[in-house]
């Protein structure tokens, strides 16, 4: 986008200046010149002010040595919120779901409204998918001191100055050392001291922190990394551009090398036509209402409550299977909902009001299909690989299940469409011959290989900017295509927002199983 706007400000004779704010990235300087194109000088000296902030981890209770089983994280988040609200002080809870967020609120309310009826009122959930008036009056309250504690995901992380805020509670690790000291930092703007207090959860990363909290103060933040040549990101901002102004072959030193594609997919489309030279833009509409910049759809589902005729909420098309399939559970600000009807075709889920002592959780089959073989290297009997795939996941039922024991209660079927995403993962091939040395059973051969994938994903984290949720894992005992025990861990965004462009020492690269021939700008 920003090289967008430096190709119309060349066209009309401007040359602007840049400024960019980070507050907790490892490569400010780095980042901010990939994204708009030019040389970046950091300054990295922090003056800001600031008051004495504590920071705590905290261990929930074990419940089985044996099994090693521990309390509930959203509990042990919510009783804390509430210790500190009874107290008087402002906090923030943040947690890693929307769903997280609701059910701390809902415990956390239920709390205080034991101690001191009326109380509970002084707490609400945040969270992306609520109406923006619901969330500008959130903000509201809390920054006036009418509302006492917030359960939030990290839609309250960034860009919103809520100050005067005394405590803060990280309901399991953030994903990134940058994430947790932007949410610890929520708190303390004031001249009072602060307190910021960890939960650990039952991920790995979780569990290793709490065990080395030293590593949480002495590692340097994550690097940030993007990947500009996204060809899903790349085609809209092309679309954009022509828009604004005809594309010339000059256009290159603004958009890259996957101009070329770009242009051909947009001419295909008839979104574009030739003429003395440049292209322009033919499509009936502007091409901008179509760019999300949240994720890489701009479709969004309506959630309308059925009884008031009235939108709730909203969820972007990636996520609506699996959180508003027909008989889903859906938490709005502690009233549960139950999915009566999902419109595929006018965007919209039809919820009524429920009070049931259940939740659902979906079940989803994933497959996945190598399309370039693109870099390998050889880690010890293993060979690591980078590439292109292609992703298949179908949401084929859910599971209710009873809150107060955990118990199924059923499994229900669905009949929803499949998904499939084209992306960039690493996967790691070992010979069967490799695991029988090991002394690894064939019958323990999926387990394995499993464990390693959810291993690979939970530390993924300590090396780049990514929540864990950015991406994906696939591990089968034998790929087809492989022939192998393989092991996937793919960048959970179309065309990869790139978390997995880590440099590879290729021992060999293979032809593309699929590659294009290179082609030039069509004038």
């Amino acid at each position: 986008m920003l090289h967008r706007l430096r190709r119309i400000c060349e066209h009309y004779g401007a040359n602007p200046t840049f400024c960019f704010a980070s507050a907790t990235i490892g490569n400010p300087g780095a980042l901010a010149s990939e994204l708009c194109g030019l040389p970046v000088e950091a300054i990295d000296h922090d003056g800001s002010p600031r008051s004495e902030r504590v920071l705590a981890c905290w261990q929930r209770p074990l419940l089985d040595e044996h099994s090693g089983a521990r309390g509930s994280a959203n509990v042990e988040t919510a009783e804390l919120l509430s210790r500190f609200v009874r107290e008087g002080h402002p906090t923030l809870a943040f947690t890693r779901s929307r769903r997280g967020a609701e059910v701390v609120a809902q415990y956390a309310r239920r709390t205080l409204e034991q101690f001191e009826p009326g109380l509970g009122a002084s707490v609400a959930a945040y969270r992306a998918g609520y109406l923006a008036s619901e969330r500008r009056q959130l903000e509201l309250d809390l920054s006036s001191g009418r509302m006492l504690g917030v359960a939030a995901t990290n839609a309250l992380e960034l860009g919103i100055d809520v100050g005067g805020l005394d405590a803060v509670v990280l309901n399991g690790f953030p994903g990134t050392l940058a994430s947790m000291w932007q949410q610890a930092g929520r708190a303390g703007r004031a001249d009072r001291r602060a307190a910021a207090v960890l939960v650990a959860g039952d991920d790995q990363l979780d569990q290793w922190y709490v065990a080395h909290p030293s590593e949480l103060t002495g590692r340097a933040p994550e690097r940030a990394v993007v990947n500009p040549q996204n060809p899903f990101v790349l085609r809209a901002q092309v679309a954009c551009a022509a828009h604004e102004l005809p594309l010339s072959p000059e256009d290159a030193q603004w958009f890259g090398d996957g101009l070329d594609d770009a242009v051909n997919e947009l001419v295909q489309a008839d979104l574009l036509m030739p003429r003395g030279g440049k292209m322009y833009w033919s499509g009936q509409r502007a091409p901008a209402a179509d760019v999300g910049l949240r994720s890489g759809s701009s479709v969004e589902y309506r959630l309308v409550d059925a009884e008031e005729e009235r939108t709730i909420g909203t969820v972007d098309d990636a996520r609506v299977f699996s959180v508003a399939h027909p008989g889903a559970l859906y938490l709005h600000q502690g009233q549960q909902y139950r999915v009566e009807r999902l419109d595929l075709h006018q965007h919209v889920a039809v919820l009524a009001p429920c009070d049931d002592d259940e939740y659902t959780m979906p079940r989803t089959e994933t497959d996945i299909a190598i399309v370039a073989d693109e870099q390998q290297a050889a880690v010890g009997e293993s060979t690591v690989h980078l590439g292109a795939v292609q992703v298949r996941s179908h949401v084929i039922a859910y599971q209710r299940k009873q809150i107060s024991t955990n118990r199924v209660i059923e499994v229900c079927d669905l009949d929803l469409p499949e998904r499939a995403l084209v992306t960039r993962a690493c996967w790691y091939t070992v010979p069967a011959e490799a695991m029988e040395r090991a002394g690894i059973a064939p019958g323990r051969l999926l387990g394995t290989v499993h464990a390693a994938e959810h291993g690979l994903i939970g530390m993924l984290p300590l090396f780049t900017i990514c929540d864990r949720w950015d991406v994906g894992g696939v591990s089968m005992a034998l790929h087809p295509q492989t022939g192998e025990p393989t092991i996937f861990v793919y960048d959970g965004y179309p065309g990869g927002a790139g978390h997995r462009r880590a440099r590879v020492r290729s021992r060999a690269t293979p032809r593309a199983l699929h590659a294009r021939p290179r082609r030039r700008l069509p004038v």
